[in-house]
């Protein structure tokens, strides 16, 4: 079961949902991985503090030119739609850090003056949390390019019963990628104006990617009654209200857990993951299913 968890901006408590998630799983003795996809910016291991075992490199393919045998006829340029070769007066110029890696360049290339390579853009690094089997992927710094890191995140998912992807905030590519596939997506937000409009874009990409969803509302007792009546409106399930608690936010800068440092969010997390595994397990969610 592959529960991802996501938002429509910054901010809004997805790693605090995605961490406390993870520790509530593992407390009721479920087999669970914690997978963090925000590879910008990974910040789960701040909270589960694993003890890592394993890193692997993530390297994605890049074209390597001999100029010996290019005649400068440009073919490569004229195939490349993301501008990472660029031929004028017959010298070839390579960008390959806007490489998609598509293979476009050395398969049309008439003389074998291109061919493969292989570039480093990031790590991925694997461990556990106790009984949370741990995976993140990391960047590396300069990189554009997020999706290959996530792809590899992905492709390295630990074996267990119950996988939460912590994803990258906002809609944008890095954000479909980590997704994708996802038997349940779990919307983080805050009953606020800027909280609400980017739940409203974040909902359309999930929309797009005919997969089931619904709502946690962070900080729930601030702010105003907007994006309660948004999802009522358009029959979207709110799984969770957590309360605006300086505690937790203390916590939090400590590095801690709501789970493990105040009881009453046991409660709260113990019943989301219930009301998931139900939803997920089950397939019987119309929460997403928006006219």
């Amino acid at each position: 079961m592959k529960i991802a968890i996501a938002s429509g901006k910054g901010g809004t408590g997805k790693t605090t949902v995605a961490t406390n998630m993870a520790l509530a799983a593992s407390s009721n003795g479920i087999d669970v991985a914690y997978m963090d996809c925000d590879v910008e910016e990974p910040n789960g291991a701040l909270f589960l503090k694993p003890e890592f075992y394993n890193e692997i490199p993530v390297e994605v393919s890049v074209p390597e030119i001999d100029y010996a045998k290019c005649d400068g006829c440009g073919k490569c340029g004229e195939i490349c739609q993301f501008n990472a070769i660029a031929v004028m007066l017959k010298k070839v110029f390579l960008f390959p850090e806007l490489c998609h890696g598509c293979a476009g360049c050395w398969l049309v290339c008439p003389t074998g003056a291109i061919t493969e390579a292989r570039r480093a853009t990031g790590r991925l690094e694997m461990g556990s949390a106790g009984k949370i089997k741990f995976i993140h992927g990391l960047l590396n710094v300069g990189e554009a390019m997020s999706p290959p890191v996530i792809r590899g995140v992905k492709a390295h998912a630990p074996h267990s019963a119950f996988l939460i992807i912590d994803s990258p905030p906002g809609t944008s590519c890095p954000v479909i990628e980590s997704v994708r596939g996802a038997d349940y997506v779990i919307l983080v937000t805050e009953p606020t104006p800027f909280g609400l409009n980017d739940l409203k874009l974040a909902v359309d990409m999930i929309k797009a990617l005919k997969l089931t969803f619904g709502v946690v509302i962070n900080r729930a007792d601030a702010g105003d009654l907007k994006t309660r009546e948004y999802c009522r409106e358009f029959g979207i399930e709110i799984l969770a209200e957590i309360p605006d608690d300086r505690r937790v936010a203390v916590a939090y800068s400590r590095g801690d857990t709501a789970y493990h440092s105040f009881p009453e969010y046991r409660d709260i997390f113990d019943s989301l993951l219930e009301r998931i595994q139900m939803l997920a397990g089950k397939n019987e969610i119309s929460a997403g299913e928006i006219g």
